[in-house]
């Protein structure tokens, strides 16, 4: 039997082993702490310019005509979650019926290899390039009753944004749903539709949801799709087929405006944007957290 020396399983600092081990994890800690930095300054930043400018008539006032002070981004709230909520309308069904379709009906043949690929290649174009694609396909052609800028062409262009995201997520989350499942739902005599909505779906709802919401913060941070396609106005909406206030598009406008009042409105505006994207990736993490548990 092999014996050990009293202390020998001791650490001992002075081992050049551990010497290198503490380096290396001091280096580690600070490339950590220089990943991070960006994201704390940018909140902190954010936070001092424009957390202080919150108040009820912040949120639910009209932005001033440029020059003017005491103004609100009322209209830009609103038209910020009209956009999302008609992207979500349109990205959720379609995205998670291909992930369905890609998890639990293909066979693994070249068309679900070619939406694979295709979803891989849609999630890395640039947000401008959905913009100037929906701009082409909807904004200049009128197709929507004749009208141009809108709501709705908004919403599309953040639709086709964030069915990538909710294509990937429904398909990873019903792969991790047990294959056994699948199996005695089916020896029971269950058909493929009640064994996908009654088994696997349910089971794999923490990823999918935690994918839909990370595709919504996606969608309500885009800027360039929406200059191209909502535009902006600064009234409060008029319908779907009008032109639109988003919080996004009034950051960029306002901030490169000469007058002050503007300036300050953006900061605002970007600090309330701010905290709706955290509470939702903070939403997400929470829905995650439900698949472990």
């Amino acid at each position: 039997m092999a014996t050990f020396k009293r202390g020998s399983l001791l650490l001992r600092p002075g081992l050049a082993r551990n010497r290198w081990n503490q380096l290396l994890t001091l280096v580690a800690a600070l490339f950590t702490t220089i990943a991070v930095l960006p994201l704390v300054l940018v909140l902190a930043y954010v936070l001092i310019k424009g957390g202080s400018l919150l108040s009820v008539g912040l949120l639910t006032g009209l932005p001033p005509a440029p020059g003017l002070e005491e103004g609100g981004i009322g209209n830009a709230i609103l038209g910020t979650v009209i956009v999302t909520l008609i992207a979500s309308l349109l990205a959720i069904p379609i995205g998670v019926g291909a992930g369905i379709y890609l998890a639990e009906y293909s066979r693994g043949g070249a068309f679900s290899r070619f939406v694979r690929f295709g979803t891989n290649v849609l999630a890395g174009v640039p947000s401008i390039i959905c913009g100037v694609f929906v701009y082409g396909l909807i904004v200049s052609s009128r197709i929507l009753f004749g009208e141009s800028y809108s709501a709705l062409a908004g919403g599309i262009a953040l639709a086709v944004l964030m069915i990538p995201t909710v294509i990937k997520t429904t398909d990873e989350g019903l792969k991790l749903v047990p294959n056994e499942l699948r199996l005695g739902a089916m020896g029971i005599g269950a058909s493929r539709f009640v064994t996908v909505t009654r088994i696997t779906l349910p089971a794999a709802f923490s990823p999918i949801a935690t994918g839909v919401v990370l595709s919504i913060a996606r969608g309500a941070g885009e800027t360039a799709p929406l200059i191209f396609t909502a535009l902006f106005s600064s009234f409060w909406p008029d319908g779907l087929l009008k032109p639109i206030a988003s919080m996004s598009v009034l950051i960029y406008n306002f901030a490169i405006m000469p007058y002050e009042a503007q300036i300050s409105l953006a900061w605002a505006a970007s600090f309330v944007l701010v905290v709706m994207i955290l509470a939702a990736n903070l939403l997400a993490r929470w829905l995650g957290r439900l698949t472990h548990s």
